[in-house]
């Protein structure tokens, strides 16, 4: 069985073994005299088996790369290798070559995507921490591994043959790609965190640096193998490709996007084009001497990431690329491996060993130089050694590659393979043991507006996903009534889903001092803003941020942001937009999920708009006549909806405030302390609610009503719904109440709480907007 796996790995785009009369030489049986059955029967056991395994390594924050390897051991000559026909039946030599050409297809198509996806404007937005840690994570290991190589080879007198082998070995170690990294940070979640965003920048820079000294080696290799005359041949054809690339098919993809009308798709006879050029440039790279996937990656970078064309090229391939096509990539190169290669008392397995531990060790070292330099906290930077010290699928691809060219043996290889194993096993466990991007918001309490202090500025982020979110939060930041005495900062944030490039982007429109593209970004946005700063001037201050993230991650961008500017208010839009009628018009549930990660983690008070039209108005003369209600039950999240009702009619005689306060007869429930807040919070209003105004306090209206339980409440929400054009209520999550008693059962959406929720339902029938507050919760 052994001898048929060490048979079998030269046969990865290879053509499978003869005999003398042409005849295939492996023993058949009845499934492999169909080559459809058997290729079908093959990725189904590939692809079954790297889910199921995926499934169970999961839990131990293991990455879906490790199951795909390990999947590949289990197919391999360690596991049903021993059981006999079983490479025959299953992998036979006949079936080798057309598997091994799809797995290489489809990792071709992954380095092409993974170009598409690279960012190369964040070459220009990278600064000097990630440029420095990108040179050295390449350089310092290749340098000192180069010399151990030259030490370990003079002491057991390795032949060159043997050299040759651990100089592989050295420079695929000493790798950082971009596409490695950017599936691990996308894995871990942590690609628009701060440690995220650097490694991705010294990645791209390590990469680029690594891919100019590959090609160089490349063909220093070739005139030293064949003549210097075809080396300088497939240099100029090298540098013609990259010009042609460069200065005729962008240009042209530049021309397709143009001919693309905005928000239609792109034209297929576009993407056939681009998927025939790919396919070329592989065909072009073998042909000058060049790994097949050179060509691919730099076709791939070419390409204007985002949408439309970037995005539309990820959206077709990346699905089969990504999910069929690069595992079985990734399983066939480990079902190579055969532990029993490695003689652990050979000289050159103990020289590969301390090589290895060389570079892997320099590797980590370099990684911490520029971050402690600067002075990082020393957990975030050995987080970034790390990130910076993962191995993927690159190396994998390499160590591959140099086997089927018998350039190393199977000792080289087997023992290469596991040292990606354990460090692609190793290192994400760790960094999620390290590094947690919302611990930064523990310890910064107090970010609301009860504690603000009189007169004192507020600072609200506004949270902008499509255009008709605009108007509704422009609306309620009117109602607020900014003046000279009562300052609004407003920090706006575009977020736009991340598709068709792998890099998050952030962007503050007053520090960009010139755009690094012809696109605009949140162009509507900043000019609707901008009006808003005009009309109140000397009252509002606005600045306007794009970021442009996976939505699974989007959170982080705005928790960040309303740290960095310490906002006490954060306003998000509900997920679901209501027609004219009151019907809904649809719901959008990844902002939901959004929604709910921001509330769970912010680092201040959270306001979640529905807006349901009434918030709107046009003229002073509708804006006297808007109402707003407060359904105040006590606790925390009354309190800061109470506080910010109050702002909102402070020094502002143009929106009638009526707070409507519920009372159960039995208290047993709520504890003398908070009574006693939330008397302190509603006395002023006790003996100044007015009916005309007074006080400087606008027209407001205190009332009481008695309430026994929940059935009483909804009653008497009824009653008030259509009588108000905004209801401002807490969201009181999990706080038991027998104002609410049953309630609970019927709430739909527990972001915003049972109160808002029921306000929001169309069972209500209302056609008022509600706003759900939650005051800045303990982390």
């Amino acid at each position: 069985m052994e001898e048929h796996f060490e048979t079998r790995e030269i046969c990865i785009g290879l053509p499978p073994p003869v005999n003398s009369d042409g005849i295939w030489s492996n023993v058949t049986l009845p499934l492999t005299n169909f080559s459809l059955p058997l290729l079908e029967t093959q990725m189904i056991a590939i692809f079954s088996t790297t889910q199921i395994s995926h499934l169970i390594l999961k839990s131990f924050g293991l990455p879906k790369f490790v199951s795909e390897m390990i999947a590949g051991l289990i197919f391999g000559p360690q596991v049903l290798g021993r059981i006999k026909h079983y490479g025959e039946f299953m992998f036979p030599l006949i079936s080798q070559e057309l598997l091994g050409t799809i797995a290489l297809l489809g990792y071709t198509l992954f380095i092409f995507l993974s170009g598409v996806k690279m960012d190369m404007g964040i070459i220009y937005r990278t600064g000097k921490k990630a440029t420095l840690t990108g040179v050295l994570s390449l350089l310092m290991p290749l340098i000192l591994g180069m010399f151990a190589q030259r030490v370990v080879t003079r002491h057991w007198s390795l032949s060159g043959s043997d050299s040759l082998q651990l100089i592989i070995a050295t420079t695929t170690h000493s790798l950082t790609p971009f596409p490695v990294i950017s599936c691990l940070l996308s894995e871990l979640r942590i690609l628009n965190s701060e440690i995220g965003r650097l490694g991705l920048s010294a990645a791209i820079v390590s990469d680029l640096l690594s891919g100019f000294l590959t090609c160089f080696f490349t063909l220093t290799k070739v005139s030293v193998d064949a003549s210097v005359k075809k080396a300088l041949i497939d240099g100029g054809i090298v540098l013609v490709y990259v010009i042609v690339v460069a200065y005729v098919a962008r240009p042209a993809m530049f021309w397709m996007i143009k001919q693309t009308p905005e928000g239609r798709p792109v034209k297929d006879l576009y993407i056939y084009i681009i998927f025939l050029a790919v396919l070329g440039s592989g065909l072009l790279s073998n042909w000058f001497d060049q790994l097949i996937v050179f060509g691919p990656f730099i076709l791939g970078l070419a390409v204007p990431d985002g949408p439309p064309l970037g995005s539309t090229l990820v959206n077709k391939f990346d699905c089969m690329v990504s999910g069929v096509l690069l595992p079985l990539f990734v399983t066939t190169s480990m079902m190579k491996v055969n532990v029993s290669d490695i003689n652990l008392s050979s000289p050159l397995a103990m020289a590969n060993a301390i090589v290895l531990v060389t570079v892997i060790i320099a590797k980590f070292a370099a990684c911490l130089v520029a971050p402690l330099f600067s002075k990082m906290p020393i957990t975030d930077a050995v987080t970034l050694a790390l990130i910076m010290s993962c191995k993927g699928v690159v190396e994998m691809s390499i160590y591959s590659f140099n086997r089927g060219k018998k350039s190393i043996n199977m000792e080289i290889f087997t023992f290469g393979m596991f040292a990606i194993l354990v460090t692609s096993s190793i290192v994400p466990i760790l960094i999620r043991r390290l590094y947690d991007p919302s611990r930064k918001y523990a310890g910064y309490q107090r970010r609301n507006m009860i504690d603000l202090k009189p007169n004192a500025e507020l600072r609200v982020l506004a949270c902008i996903h499509k255009p008709d979110h605009i108007p509704a939060i422009l609306d309620l930041l009117e109602i607020i009534h900014p003046t000279r005495e009562k300052f609004l900062a407003v920090y706006v944030l575009h977020l736009i889903e991340l598709i068709g490039r792998a890099s998050p982007i952030f962007i503050s429109h007053q520090m960009q001092k010139k755009t690094l593209s012809n696109r605009s970004y949140s162009q509507d946005v900043i000019l609707s803003f901008s009006h808003f700063q005009r009309k109140n001037h000397e009252a509002v201050m606005v600045n306007a941020f794009t970021a442009i993230s996976p939505p699974k991650l989007m959170h982080e961008d705005i928790c960040t942001l309303a740290l960095d500017k310490l906002t006490s208010l954060m306003i998000l839009p509900f997920h679901r937009k209501y027609a004219m009628d009151g019907s809904i018009e649809f719901e959008d549930n990844t902002l939901r999920t959004l929604n709910c990660s921001v509330i769970e983690r912010a680092p201040c008070s959270v306001a979640i708009l529905v807006n349901r039209g009434h918030i709107r108005r046009s003229t002073p003369a509708v804006l006297a006549q808007f109402s707003v209600a407060l359904i105040f039950l006590g606790g925390n999240d009354d309190r800061e909806a109470l506080t910010l009702a109050k702002h909102m009619v402070r020094d502002s005689r143009d929106i009638r405030l009526t707070v409507v306060h519920l009372i159960p007869e039995d208290e047993e429930g709520i504890t003398d302390w908070d009574k006693m807040l939330d008397s302190e919070a509603l006395k002023d209003l006790r003996y100044n609610s007015s009916t005309g105004g007074g006080g400087g306090e606008g027209y407001v209206v205190y009332l009481e009503e008695n309430v026994n339980d929940g059935s009483q409440t909804a009653t008497k929400l009824r009653e008030l719904i259509d009588d108000y054009d905004l209801f401002i209520v807490g969201r009181r999550y999990n706080v038991e109440s027998p104002l609410t008693t049953g309630l609970d059962e019927w709430s739909e959406f527990p972001e915003l709480g049972i109160m808002g929720d029921m306000l929001s339902s169309t069972d209500f029938n209302g056609r008022c907007s509600v706003l759900v507050v939650q005051q800045q919760m303990t982390i």
